[in-house]
């Protein structure tokens, strides 16, 4: 099989992965479990050609430069066309690649199961607002949705930094100018300082990767640009650790003080299997920044916060087990991926109960 074969088979089978490595046969995630191809383990020389002959000569150089590169590949393949994000990568000394499909029109939070509560946080004038989960939790896809509202409903001026950029805008009342990582902008860092100087209402930031970046998105969120972006942390309050964390020891006060001011709310997303084994479904907890979260924050008494979270549904927040729970009692997963998922297995029961 070509590549495009590949891809392909992919979107015919319903997958969301497709992973190419040495001594491997290609191998599709679906239903959240890898299952492999049956088309023989690929060489070096298999992997090489079928993951580098999608890029230019200039993600080459980024390739042989960098170790890895991200891009966004479309398929032209008739009833199975599709587009993809790519990651191109070397792993001992060989080349790899997984590809992860894209949905082919921008879904809403209903149909990503999401609640339409979230919508609420596209009315924010300026903050920070942060969605966060592991690899593969659907970060970028509801932070999709929610750019499309805005762009659906604000005569607004959207900037998005995206490595690579997965789902494209039209332009409907909104304005929206979408860089890339690897063909337009040199690093997030870099991105958002240009994006200052461009008149933008909202900006999203595909990942803050690195102090720099974290400095400069706050920096956008005080001086009255609505900022979106995310992070591979499981909750709100890690999140807040891991930004806090991440400066120097003298300057962690001012960056709680900032943050305490700046951040308007955290949803953390997982992805869940189906009870019948069709498919994965979110799970999310919600924080919704309220005064009372805000002083906890800049006190670091974060232990607080997720007991705020838990009792908090009244202002629009869920925690991460009221969640779980409420999907397995709607049926849609096991009592064993409930237990599974669960951070406070006690607590969990009870609201089972």
């Amino acid at each position: 099989m070509d590549l495009s074969e590949l891809l392909m088979l992919t979107v015919e089978k319903g997958a969301t992965d497709l992973h190419l490595t040495v001594n491997s046969p290609p191998m599709l995630r679906i239903h959240g479990e890898l299952v492999s191809v049956d088309v023989g383990k690929l060489n070096q020389d298999d992997t090489k050609n079928l993951a580098t002959g999608i890029l230019t000569d200039k993600q080459k150089n980024v390739l042989k430069r960098e170790q890895s590169i991200d891009l966004a590949y479309g398929l032209n393949g008739g009833e199975y066309a599709g587009r993809f994000r790519v990651n191109v990568f070397y792993q001992q000394g060989c080349v790899a690649a997984a590809f992860r499909k894209l949905a082919d029109e921008i879904p809403t939070l209903g149909e990503l199961n999401l609640s339409a509560a979230l919508y609420d946080l596209c009315n924010i004038q300026d903050g920070l607002v942060l969605i966060t989960g592991p690899t593969g939790s659907g970060k970028s896809t509801t932070l999709a949705s929610l750019i499309d509202r805005i762009n659906e409903n604000r005569p607004c001026h959207i900037i998005t930094i995206e490595d690579p950029v997965e789902y494209v805008h039209n332009h409907k009342k909104a304005l929206v100018n979408q860089r890339d990582l690897q063909l337009d902008v040199t690093s997030f860092a870099d991105g958002l300082r240009s994006a200052l100087r461009e008149d933008p209402d909202v900006i999203l930031v595909g990942e803050m990767r690195d102090l720099d970046t974290m400095r400069t998105a706050i920096m956008a969120a005080e001086t009255g640009h609505l900022v979106f972006s995310t992070l591979h942390t499981r909750d709100a309050t890690s999140t807040i650790a891991r930004i806090v964390g991440v400066f120097p020891t003298d300057e962690q006060e001012q960056i709680a003080h900032q943050l305490s001011m700046t951040l308007k709310s955290v949803v953390s997303q997982r992805l869940l299997r189906c009870k019948d084994g069709e498919g994965r479904v979110p799970s999310a907890e919600i924080m919704i920044v309220t005064p009372g979260i805000s002083n906890m924050i800049r006190l670091h008494k974060m232990e607080q916060v997720r007991s705020v979270i838990e009792t908090g549904a009244s202002q629009g927040m869920q925690s991460m087990e009221h969640s779980i729970v409420r999907l397995y009692k709607e049926g849609r997963i096991d009592r064993e991926t409930v237990l599974k998922n669960a951070r406070d297995i006690k607590y969990v029961e009870r609201l089972l109960k």
